[in-house]
């Protein structure tokens, strides 16, 4: 979605597109001007002032904004409409900044392997939670805590070289989050509150996955 040579950021009041050109081929060594520097760093300022729930379906699509949804739903009822909007925020901001880095080929050998053993970790991941609300009796605290630790982990490594120690944190919190026991009891509990929300949410993992997006 981020085209180096086309770059389109939706501003804050929805109602103008901001479109930045920029040369279509690289500087020449010597000329003192990288255009694809300039454009990563624009993408990622430009990132940092607009990022919020709604701006975020320009960039991500139709099925992962409707789990982004069910998710702050959730959110707001078992913390505050704050929090919410915050976690939201904050999954949005990680999960645009680390798309561009990749669409714009900043990341070593090393650190794409790990983009990959982070990949396939998550993938596992969401099987297993789908597994959790659909099979009963499945679920397994302990488990779910030592995948999402790993996780954060392996995402730490990824985004070290790159983020800021602000950006780092926001990333950080997102999954401490998430690794809260009553949380979880709550999420799958298979007569709990939050069921309808985490059928939607399942459903659209399915799809994530048959799309080979998750």
């Amino acid at each position: 979605m981020f085209n180096i040579e086309d770059l389109k950021i939706v501003c804050k009041d929805k109602s103008q597109l901001l479109v930045v050109k920029f040369p279509q081929k690289m500087a020449e060594p010597g000329a003192g001007f990288d255009s694809k520097g300039l454009g990563l760093s624009l993408q990622k300022k430009l990132l940092g002032k607009m990022s919020n729930k709604k701006i975020a379906k320009h960039f991500i699509d139709d099925t992962t904004s409707e789990v982004l949804d069910k998710a702050f739903l959730i959110i707001k009822d078992f913390k505050n409409k704050e929090e919410a909007k915050k976690i939201m925020k904050y999954i949005i901001k990680t999960v645009i900044k680390v798309g561009i880095l990749y669409r714009n080929d900043q990341f070593n050998a090393e650190e794409l392997k790990t983009v990959e053993t982070f990949k396939s970790k998550f993938h596992s991941l969401s099987m297993t939670m789908v597994s959790f609300h659909e099979v009963d009796f499945t679920y397994d605290k302990a488990f779910l805590k030592t995948s999402l630790e790993e996780c954060r982990q392996l995402l730490q490594s990824v985004i070290s070289r790159h983020l800021t120690d602000k950006s780092k944190v926001r990333a950080d919190t997102v999954f401490n989050f998430f690794n809260c026991e009553e949380l979880m009891d709550q999420i799958f509990d298979s007569s709990g509150k939050y069921r309808d929300h985490i059928e939607v949410i399942v459903r659209n993992m399915h799809k994530m996955m048959d799309n080979g997006n998750l």
